[in-house]
């Protein structure tokens, strides 16, 4: 099933997206830097320091920086420290936490918020979105589509047809997504890109790689920043035998972004093009980072950098070990294809009697 985006004259209107960022992190700025009477740095209110953690979040997966994430999570810490029974307080902790994939800690917040009167709607919609990441399908679908039984906003159909694309039911999807758009109100371009590149993401794990590109597109075209839409273009060109037009997509993200994925991409796409002195100062530069990240913050980048050392570091072994640490994390279908893969990896490897051990795979 192949399904392109809409017509240009059924589009809807947004902000540029150029623009959108520029005033995002202008907003991220004034909001970070508040000052009292003499001209000190003076605190901000709770509801402010929640609003700024969630811009800081929307920055950081706009834009791919994982140091906005852990500004967030530190603004948030902060904040549950100053005043630990403010459920405003707890909620954003909550979403921090889950971003970095530290889902029990996550629920326990979202408990706690809940005995301090946060709106059942808003803790039911963090509860689906974590119970969704874990594998618990039917819990999350039964908070989702209670939702959708009271409301039938924007939000709410972006969940549900996430949902479904995520259990692989495209047509239901598909339905959802453009209801989705249709539910849209507002003139930010963000909630849109987003909606797009999840749209993309599902018809690529379909391999339906020209759908998938065509969404990718129309995020990227609506946000021309957008790092994880450019990466996936760029993921598809790779795909679709370009590699010469992935090193072009990806280079200007090495400047922006400070996500291991992108240089570890751009490496992998320098290799195939045959430019084997230029890619290793990338995959090194990878290799690098996602080792700072798995020690930081191994619940989110442990299965990330599995399958970086499994496809482009070269070290089948490390593979190994981080694709059963995230097991160990996280029992899902997902966990459970990467232990295979790299189990499945190495057992070939250790058939092949040709060379030395990391041979097969490295730069």
């Amino acid at each position: 099933m192949t399904v392109h985006p809409v017509l240009a004259d059924q589009e809807p209107v947004t902000t540029d997206g150029t623009l959108a960022l520029v005033n995002l992190s202008a907003q991220i700025d004034g909001m970070a830097a508040p000052t009292g009477r003499a001209g000190s740095t003076a605190p901000l209110a709770v509801a402010q320091q929640a609003a700024l953690v969630d811009l800081l979040t929307l920055r950081g997966h706009l834009l791919g920086r994982v140091a906005d994430y852990e500004r967030a999570a530190q603004l948030s810490e902060q904040m549950v420290r100053y005043a630990p029974d403010d459920s405003a307080a707890l909620l954003a902790r909550a979403r921090t936490r889950a971003t970095l994939h530290r889902f029990a800690e996550a629920m326990a917040d979202l408990d706690a918020a809940g005995r301090t009167g946060a709106e059942q709607a808003a803790l039911d919609a963090e509860r689906a979105s974590i119970l969704q990441a874990v594998g618990c399908h039917a819990e999350a679908q039964a908070l989702l589509w209670s939702a959708a039984s009271h409301q039938s906003d924007f939000t709410v159909l972006s969940a549900q047809a996430v949902f479904q694309a995520e259990r692989r039911e495209t047509a239901e999807a598909e339905h959802l997504f453009d209801e989705a758009r249709a539910a849209h109100r507002g003139v930010s371009p963000f909630p849109l890109a987003q909606l797009d590149f999840r749209r993309g993401v599902m018809w690529l794990r379909e391999g339906d790689l020209p759908t998938a590109r065509s969404w990718f597109d129309a995020a990227r075209r609506r946000v021309p920043g957008y790092a994880p839409a450019t990466g996936h273009l760029a993921e598809v060109d790779l795909l679709l035998g370009d590699p010469e037009t992935t090193v072009a997509r990806l280079r200007p993200l090495m400047e922006t972004s400070d996500d291991p994925e992108y240089p570890a991409h751009l490496a992998l796409a320098l290799r195939v093009a045959g430019r084997h002195q230029e890619a290793r100062p990338w995959r090194d530069r990878a290799a690098e980072r996602y080792e700072e990240l798995v020690t930081r913050h191994p619940e989110a980048y442990a299965d990330h950098a599995a399958d970086f050392w499994l496809m482009v570091g070269g070290d089948l072994d490390r593979g190994l070990q981080l694709a059963l640490q995230t097991l160990v994390m996280r029992q899902t279908s997902r966990s459970y294809a990467l232990v295979r893969r790299a189990r499945e990896a190495s057992r070939g490897l250790a058939h092949d009697a040709s060379g030395p051990r990391h041979s097969a795979t490295s730069m």
